[in-house]
């Protein structure tokens, strides 16, 4: 497909690459008598606006899992896929009306940090090294890999090239500018996704109608995969297993989603940056309102992608060039960079630059909250307690620079993952059920310990490898497999999560015999008052999501 980009494609690309490449740089620079410090690195001096926290939020959020991988599943199993987003922006609300006044009352850096104000300084060790695993190993990678294969499919760019060429350019004015200049440069990298996103939408539904515009084009893949177009998957759907219907909205959806938004360090700490709390709740709720949209920009695409190569007359008016690379329902992450062909000349390089912004903005923010989590949480406390802040700084590039080339790497071994977004979120569903359990109880329970929540953590995972495991194999065939049915992976993680809160409430009982833990956060109803605009734009998606859920159902 690399021979049908134009030199204006070309151009378009390289323009928005000096641009972001730019920006970085210039708003990393030292001011005049101020040398940067730890809080201008990796807190951006904490004086981000509201619209650059939603905007740096969603850009963070939205990469090559979103952009190959949801739109793969949008092709295979159709706008059910979106709860993950339409849920999100419910999520945004809860993290910011009920975590965020916690996290900035304590002026937290990293989210471990919390841990160890209200567990334990060892607490706080184990769950930085294990995000720094998680973020090295499954984040960092699965985005250089999916970004490198569309570079791949769309422009013949050899894939080893790719993963180096999508890491040199997060790292070009991450590595030195920290946090102002991820977040100042998600700002345009949002418009270009968005933009971007939109355009291929739009061209999509056009050639499904034939010319005759976007709301015919829509209407067509309504009638043409009515199926498409469920919210909640009946048990008798082949893709039940990723998504369990009524499960989604009353289960494990909800312990991906909190975790994800409320407890992970690459997304909230633009919050922790922010200018006051009511900036921080604002910003939050502004990229709640972006949610609503993502599922037109990367979910519609794979649907209607799915509709064209099964409708054999819009393939022959595509031509020739329809039949290469087709996606199919064994290969269906191949849908997104399969429509990007069809786009005219100079919009392919609008919709490549999209793509690129949401894989290098994802890359760069999990670069610095790498950095910050190694720095601030293992560095400092272990080996240099009384480190400058210049030393701090260096000691943060150059933990983002070895964990970047750890992860390009083991990048290109990835290969052969179908449906990869849906491949990550079983993958890290296995362990943040008890770290969720453990924030949670944190936040609410005074009476939750140490102890308890270590062990809650831990035994969280055999919890989870259990059900993983167990009817494949351990009770299969025998009197336990009715107790134990092979349940989809959402299910599995709310029962894991409400198990983990179990073994934490009972181990707190029995150390501290119903007594409040020292460490307990005291709380009022004043805690969590929020002002006139974050509750009227959050009532405001409450009620669009109600609609579009019954819409759909």
């Amino acid at each position: 497909m690399n021979n049908t980009f134009s030199f204006l494609d070309y151009a378009i690309f390289i323009i928005y690459g000096i641009v972001i490449i730019g920006v970085g740089l210039w708003v990393s620079r030292d001011k005049e008598g101020h040398q940067k410090n730890a809080d201008d690195y990796f807190l951006a001096s904490k004086s981000l606006p509201w619209w650059a926290i939603g905007a740096s939020l969603i850009a963070a959020n939205i990469s090559a899992e979103q952009f190959i991988g949801m739109s793969g599943s949008g092709f295979a199993i159709g706008l059910a896929i979106a709860s993950y987003e339409w849920m999100a922006a419910i999520t945004l609300i809860i993290v910011g009306k009920y975590f965020l006044p916690i996290f900035i009352e304590k002026g937290l850096y990293t989210i471990p940090e919390f841990v160890e104000k209200r567990y334990s300084t060892n607490l706080k060790t184990i769950l930085a090294v294990f995000w720094l695993g998680l973020y090295i190993f499954v984040n960092l990678t699965s985005v250089l890999y999916l970004g490198a294969l569309a570079m791949e499919t769309i422009m013949g760019i050899p894939m080893i090239y790719g993963i180096f060429g999508l890491a040199l350019f997060a790292a070009s004015y991450s590595l030195y500018g920290g946090l102002s200049a991820v977040a100042w440069t998600d700002v345009i990298q949002v418009v270009f996704l968005t933009l971007g996103g939109l355009v291929t939408t739009y061209l999509a539904l056009n050639h499904v109608s034939g010319g005759e515009g976007v709301w015919k084009g829509f209407q067509h893949i309504y009638e043409a995969a009515p199926d498409s177009f469920h919210m909640i998957l009946d048990k008798a759907h082949a893709q039940y297993v990723n998504l369990p219907g009524i499960g989604v909205l009353i289960g494990g959806m909800w312990v991906a989603n909190l975790y994800y938004w409320g407890f992970n360090q690459y997304i909230i700490q633009r919050t922790l940056a922010a200018k006051s709390l009511r900036e921080s709740q604002r910003g939050i709720v502004f990229a709640g309102v972006l949610k609503l949209i993502i599922p037109l920009i990367v979910v519609i695409p794979g649907i209607a992608a799915y509709v064209m190569v099964n409708d054999p007359s819009i393939l022959a008016r595509l031509g020739e060039a329809a039949h290469n690379n087709m996606p199919t329902l064994a290969a269906a992450d191949r849908a997104y960079p399969w429509l990007l062909q069809f786009l005219p000349s100079g919009l392919k390089g609008v919709a490549f630059a999209a793509l690129a912004a949401a894989i290098v903005s994802s890359l760069a923010s999990m670069l610095n909250s790498t950095s910050t989590i190694f720095t601030m949480d293992i560095y400092k406390p272990y080996f240099d307690p009384k480190a400058s802040d210049r030393k701090t700084v260096n000691v943060g590039r150059l933990s983002a620079a070895a964990a970047l080339i750890i992860a390009c790497m083991i990048a290109p071994f990835l290969s052969g993952l179908d449906q990869a977004f849906q491949y990550i979120q079983e993958y890290t569903g296995m362990v943040s059920p008890g770290i969720l359990a453990v924030f949670i109880l944190g936040l609410f329970w005074k009476k939750a310990t140490n102890k308890a929540a270590i062990w809650g953590a831990v035994l969280s995972i055999p919890v989870a490898l259990f059900f993983k495991i167990a009817p494949k194999g351990w009770v299969a065939g025998t009197s336990l497999e009715g107790i134990f049915p092979n349940l989809p992976f959402l299910d599995q993680m709310g029962l894991t999560f409400l198990i983990s809160m179990l073994f934490i409430v009972v181990l707190s009982y029995i150390q501290n015999k119903g007594v409040d833990d020292s460490k307990g956060i005291v709380i009022t109803r004043e805690t969590f008052k929020t002002g006139k605009v974050f509750n009227i734009v959050s009532y405001a998606i409450i009620i669009i999501l109600v609609a579009l859920y019954a819409l759909f159902w």
